[in-house]
């Protein structure tokens, strides 16, 4: 029998790394199905998904919320900000208001980052999207091609690394969410292309899951993989940015993730960011 090729794209940063790595590395029966990987930045990912390019792709819920005429999300592989998540950052500390008044570096505007962003300001601001793992180079650097850059938006890694580079938070959005509404902020999952039919995706979506408990459960080996994504993390750094967006949420949304994504898209529909109200849809 032949195999079915499974074309998997995810970000190429230490935690999406870890969910894949036991099908990456060959380390569960797949039965069946070829997976073939690609690891491409995550508003590259939205982008491709408008085509339906990718059978599994990682997707931000800003993004999915045009696409779920083509796509189901999974209940696992889910990247949820507890009380935590995308940062705006400046060289000089500012207080939040200035924003809506500023030019800010994003990592692409279908990114939940983006969204989240508009939300908090309660309006649309002045932008220039940049390259996620630029961003906080320019913000350095105070400029973009020839363009005044005063804040950035920033995801992954550079959640731990701002500092580094003398930067200030400004606002950590995940921790603003969770004020407004009690819930953690779901910035990205994973999600099937809807014409593989309700079999083939209730099995890439066990398999998914089994790569993600294989990781968990084989953390050094799994983190050992990951720090060739980590862009300069150390060992402690990467472990902790993995344990970040890897957890109890990655197996499974669960009734409160859900009503996260709910949440989203519903304040995203409410804002006009978001043309359409979605219901998000999950694999049964």
């Amino acid at each position: 029998m032949a195999e079915q090729l499974i074309r998997v794209g995810h970000s190429p940063d230490p935690d999406d790394a870890f969910m894949f790595y036991a099908l990456a590395k060959d380390k569960i029966d797949t039965g069946s199905y070829c997976f073939e990987h690609e690891l491409v930045d995550i508003e590259t990912l939205n982008r491709r998904a408008f085509q339906g390019e990718l059978e599994l792709t990682a997707v931000s819920l800003h993004a999915y919320a045009h696409l779920a005429d083509k796509y189901v999300l999974c209940s696992c592989g889910a990247s949820m900000g507890d009380d935590y998540g995308p940062m705006v950052v400046a060289r000089e500390a500012r207080p939040l208001e200035e924003l809506r008044s500023l030019v800010i570096a994003v990592p692409g505007t279908l990114t939940t980052a983006y969204l989240t962003l508009r939300l908090c300001l309660g309006a649309d601001f002045e932008h220039v999207v940049v390259p996620f793992d630029e961003i906080l180079d320019v913000v350095a650097a105070g400029e973009h091609e020839g363009r005044a850059i005063d804040a950035g938006l920033i995801i992954h890694e550079g959640q731990l690394t701002y500092a580094d580079q003398g930067l200030k938070l400004i606002v950590d959005l995940g921790r603003w969410w969770r004020e407004q509404t009690g819930l953690p902020l779901p910035l990205g999952a994973n999600a099937l292309r809807k014409d593989l039919g309700v079999p083939v995706m209730r099995d890439v979506h066990r398999l998914l899951k089994e790569s993600i408990r294989y990781g968990l459960e084989h953390r050094r080996e799994a983190l050992d993989y990951a720090l060739g994504f980590g862009r300069g993390l150390d060992r402690s750094k990467a472990d902790r940015f993995v344990g970040m967006y890897v957890n109890d949420w990655t197996l499974d949304f669960g009734p409160t993730g859900r009503e996260a994504v709910r949440r989203l898209l519903a304040e995203g529909h409410a804002s006009g960011v978001i043309p359409t109200l979605v219901e998000p849809e999950f694999v049964a």
